[in-house]
């Protein structure tokens, strides 16, 4: 019995470890579509481990990033930008700009909903007039 309990440790562990250093990649990186439920511990470990490869495809992906760049760059503060493409959709809308230091930062609610599960996200960039690109800073999912 101690040596499953070992293995299942271990195995959280894994999980983790792979959960945790690739969530915070980029926040333009789609969402992977898995909850965490109040089940027993096997019935999370599969639905984790199943539905972490849940993403958009290519033709979501390519809308849900579209909207986000849309509401970073043009969109006024509290105008949303949606987007749906076969059985996913979403929205990013722009809530606030403010000016910093060496340009401009904004904050951005994104959601997107696919396989039957709902993510949002916040997301700060701020502009640098210096080098003409933005920098990310993000929440968790």
């Amino acid at each position: 019995m101690s040596r499953v309990r070992n293995l299942m440790v271990a195995g959280k562990l894994l999980i983790l470890t792979f959960v945790s250093s690739t969530a915070v990649a980029n926040p333009l990186e789609s969402p992977r579509f898995f909850e965490y439920s109040n089940g027993g511990t096997l019935h999370r470990a599969i639905n984790l481990s199943f539905g972490w490869f849940r993403t958009l495809n290519d033709e979501q992906e390519n809308a849900y990033q579209q909207s986000i760049v849309h509401a970073l760059e043009y969109a006024d503060d509290g105008e949303t930008v949606s987007w749906y493409n076969n059985n996913a959709s979403g929205r990013s809308t722009a809530v606030m700009t403010w000016p910093n230091t060496s340009g401009y930062c904004r904050r951005l609610h994104i959601q997107a909903i696919a396989h039957g599960v709902e993510k949002t996200k916040g997301v700060t960039a701020c502009y640098d007039n210096t080098t003409s690109k933005w920098k990310w800073h993000t929440d968790k999912y």
